[in-house]
């Protein structure tokens, strides 16, 4: 059953979701272990999370599924802003509430991110150095190459119009005005921070009622200030990777690098998809089952111990 709940972040409210795991089989002395998620890209909770955390929750894990401050049903301003520092808070912030929660062991936290959560899983796994586990799919793990992309893709035009309007944003917060916003995602050729062919298509697929097409135009000049992949040989939970191969969104070959500096080593899933394709049909269930089968070898053998 899924239960509204939230948390604070740095004196904000989160929305989230919580679900109790309908299986004892990672039931230890101390309790259930607990997977937090958060999304991507200017997304939220309610874009094509609740069918993996059902997964998890049906393999004996709780679950907390949560939005970042200003997305969603969360509190905070400015609304839609993608900042990694910010959302890396959050998800501090998720671990220490979901360490509190009744039932659950604080010691088998489990990291899980998608598209530029999947990024953010790695240094706030790294920061925290008690996490358990962390899996990862689709991720946005090196900001600068994600940029190089869009200039590959957009031209150098695109990327000169992105900085412009994110220094007009900039001014106009120091100034106190509200916030100048672009898409987050447009065809190709349109003013958006991403807009890859198929991307539009692929965003729409997923997305919930929440989901606002519109961040703070400042978040396009920090992508490539956001690098994951530096902080991964400082891991020391395992991770899971799940690769999409075909992804022309976030580079493919920024994952493979995570997988090979990894500190306390990795697995590896390669599919032949696309960025949105491993939410739904063949890849969700190819990806989800090695997923719950990474938790079951992960986490049992502490529950046992426990």
């Amino acid at each position: 059953m899924v239960s509204e709940t939230g948390f604070d972040s740095h004196g904000t409210r989160c929305a989230a979701w919580y679900l109790e795991a309908t299986s004892d089989a990672l039931a230890g002395s101390r309790g259930r272990p607990c997977v937090v998620m958060g999304h991507g890209f200017g997304a939220t909770r309610d874009a094509g999370l609740l069918p993996f955390a059902e997964r998890f929750a049906a393999a004996g894990a709780d679950v907390l599924v949560f939005d970042y401050r200003g997305y969603g049903t969360s509190d905070g301003t400015p609304r839609q802003n993608v900042w990694h520092v910010r959302h890396r808070e959050d998800y501090h912030s998720a671990v220490a509430h979901a360490r509190g929660l009744d039932g659950v062991d604080p010691d088998r936290i489990v990291l899980w991110g998608s598209s530029y959560s999947g990024g953010h899983v790695v240094p706030v796994a790294a920061k925290d150095g008690q996490v358990a586990a962390v899996i990862s799919q689709g991720a946005a793990m090196d900001g600068l190459a994600a940029l190089l992309e869009i200039g590959r893709y957009a031209g150098v035009g695109q990327l000169l119009k992105l900085t412009g309007h994110a220094l007009r944003d900039i001014v106009g917060s120091v100034l106190g005005r509200e916030p100048h916003l672009i898409p987050v995602v447009g065809p190709p050729g349109s003013l958006a921070a991403i807009t890859a062919e198929g991307a539009e298509t692929g965003y729409r697929s997923i997305m919930g009622p929440t989901f606002r097409n519109e961040m703070c135009a400042r978040g396009a000049i920090l992508i490539p200030l956001n690098r994951p992949v530096t902080a991964a040989s400082r891991l020391r939970a395992p991770i899971f990777l799940v690769v999409a191969a075909d992804d022309n969104i976030a580079p493919p070959s920024a994952v493979r690098a995570v997988a090979a500096k990894a500190g306390a080593g990795s697995e590896i899933l390669e599919l032949p998809s696309g960025h949105f394709d491993i939410y739904s049909g063949e890849f969700f269930e190819r990806s989800a089952a090695a997923q719950v089968a990474f938790l079951q070898r992960t986490l049992r053998v502490e529950a046992a111990a426990g």
